[in-house]
């Protein structure tokens, strides 16, 4: 799940590092990285997966992006004022920017977009951070004015957005176009073929206005098992990998591996949980949620799943931000305070078959997780057993990626969820736990509502600085730790294996790199050339 360039879920795909190579000589090769999931949409108004916010990005351009150190940088944009204290921002478009099919990218293509994320006809989970706009208005054709009611502190970071193209989706209909499959963006790179449970092929745009990318194909598999994609990797058949902690730490110390793979730790941004359907009557009341957290043992998860690649989360910010709040402790392991709080809720076994009973009702409930991810299928099994010891039934359900999304989030059809959120630099997280955000086709699918956490939200928006913002943020850290709509699990390191035949990875605050469009394949160690019937279409 993804929340625009704010959250990812599981992010697969990095930003790989600038490197200094010119010359068309280094043009070639093509790059194969694996997926647990299948993009779903690559509309970039609707890309609220990982798998389709990994390649829209390929495709697609905002307006401004994040760069290596997490600094915002002109993309689109040349470059802009923010005027008025916050109130106006001016962007200044570049001249030489065209689409994929040839067309000029122009400023109506960014009126165009926020046309269609403010249309209440439009389910996308972005607009929120356009709300606050009052006017977008087209000063010249590379020259866009943006006007908002009241200072907002994302506003900035939130025109990342990918901005569509308004000569070929003017008189579309956004949520049912061909479109989302076969998309025209300005990015580095073009879809040639999409091939439903096989892969996606990208090719190089030889129009991308920042120079064209040097490696010509961007292949992205999609391979729902870890097993299977170890095999891949162990023939060389793909290119990056994110690895299981076991293969990072032990089925990877191989001579065959040191010498074909480069094995990194890139910084996580992002946190695993459990997330609770607080509409269901066995998570409406917080002591039961509360009670499920004590009754599990977050150390026991991240030393068997992640092999110690982790640490305990505590809230839905990291030690890294400024928003983190120092004083919230993670919800500490205590089994018999869990039982404690349980029979305040009005639970006991009162048939003595070993499970809690309610009004006739026992206390069992499913846990649904992705397919393919196996730290969360052994998370899932882990808590499966502590629960039990307090007298509660959790069943365990794999689903693969696509039908999870449309089929039970969507559509809230769960009791819980185990996932995760990759987070942005910047603090807001509005779409995820603002009661406005709790309907169909939002993030707040858990439909979490707190009126203190609706206003906190509200104000973190409107100020600016971080000291300001940190008071704000930190006592929204306070609630959620102590309402636990989430269960806050663990914080992952993200563990990756990359082919060294490509040139210039290096990590940084952003992961490996920043700019793939730079990175090349010395002519002599090149794996595929075209015509390779197999990524050339």
């Amino acid at each position: 799940m993804n929340l625009k360039n704010s959250f990812l879920l599981l992010v697969l795909f990095f930003v790989p590092a600038f490197l200094s190579a010119g010359g068309d000589h280094q043009n070639g090769d093509a790059f194969v990285a694996a997926s647990i999931g299948e993009p779903v949409n690559l509309l970039p108004l609707f890309a609220a997966d990982s798998a389709s916010a990994e390649v829209s990005k390929l495709i697609f351009n905002g307006l401004v992006k994040y760069d290596k150190d997490l600094k915002l940088t002109g993309d689109l944009a040349e470059s802009w004022e923010v005027k008025d204290g916050g109130l106006r921002i001016v962007f200044y478009l570049r001249k030489n920017v065209k689409w994929q099919d040839g067309e000029p990218f122009t400023a109506a293509d960014v009126e165009f977009t926020y046309q269609k994320l403010t249309d209440p006809r439009i389910p996308t989970p972005y607009g929120g951070d356009f709300e606050k706009v009052v006017s977008l208005a087209v000063k010249d054709p590379y020259t866009v004015e943006v006007v908002y009611k009241e200072p907002f502190s994302p506003g900035l970071a939130s025109w990342g957005m990918g901005i569509l193209p308004r000569h070929l989706l003017l008189h579309e209909n956004l949520p049912a176009t061909r479109f989302s499959r076969a998309p025209i963006g300005t990015g580095p790179y073009l879809l040639k073929q999409w091939k439903s449970q096989d892969q996606l092929l990208l090719q190089a745009n030889p129009r991308y206005f920042e120079g064209r990318p040097l490696i010509d194909r961007y292949v992205y598999r999609i391979i729902p098992d870890q097993a299977t994609t170890f095999l891949e990797l162990q023939t060389e058949n793909v290119d990056f990998v994110n690895l299981s902690p076991l293969q990072f730490k032990r089925q990877t110390d191989t001579p065959f591996f040191r010498r074909k793979y480069q094995k990194l730790k890139i910084p996580s941004f992002g946190y695993a949980y459990i997330g609770y359907n607080l509409l269901s009557p066995l998570f409406a009341d917080k002591k039961a949620r509360q009670a499920v957290g004590m009754a599990i043992n977050k150390k026991d998860i991240i030393d068997v799943t992640l092999l110690g690649f982790g640490r305990p989360a505590t809230g839905p910010f990291l030690p890294e931000s400024w928003a983190y709040h120092p004083g919230v402790r993670e919800s500490a392991f205590h089994p018999e305070r869990a039982k404690a709080l349980l029979e305040e809720a009005g639970w006991s076994d009162t048939d003595g078959d070993g499970w809690l009973d309610k009004d006739g009702r026992k206390f069992s409930f499913t846990i649904l997780t992705n397919q393919g991810n196996d730290q969360r299928k052994m998370a899932c099994e882990m808590v499966q057993k502590r629960l039990k010891d307090v007298g509660i039934e959790m069943k365990i359900q794999i689903v693969e990626w696509g039908v999870f999304l449309k089929e039970f989030i969507d559509k809230r059809r769960f009791d819980a969820v185990l996932l995760g959120w990759q987070l942005s630099p910047d603090p807001d997280v509005y779409e995820l736990f603002h009661s406005s955000r709790a309907v169909p086709g939002k993030f707040n699918f858990v439909s979490y509502k707190n009126p203190e956490v609706d206003r906190l939200l509200e104000e973190g928006r409107r100020l600016f600085g971080e000291e300001a913002r940190a008071t704000v943020y930190r006592r929204v850290h306070e609630i959620l730790s102590e309402e636990e709509p989430y269960t806050f699990l663990y914080v992952p390191e993200t563990l990756v294996a990359v082919h060294r035949r490509f040139r210039g990875v290096e990590v940084g605050p952003a992961g490996i790199g920043h700019n793939f469009i730079r990175w090349f394949v010395p002519e002599g160690e090149r794996r595929y050339k075209s015509p390779d019937r197999r990524f050339w279409a």
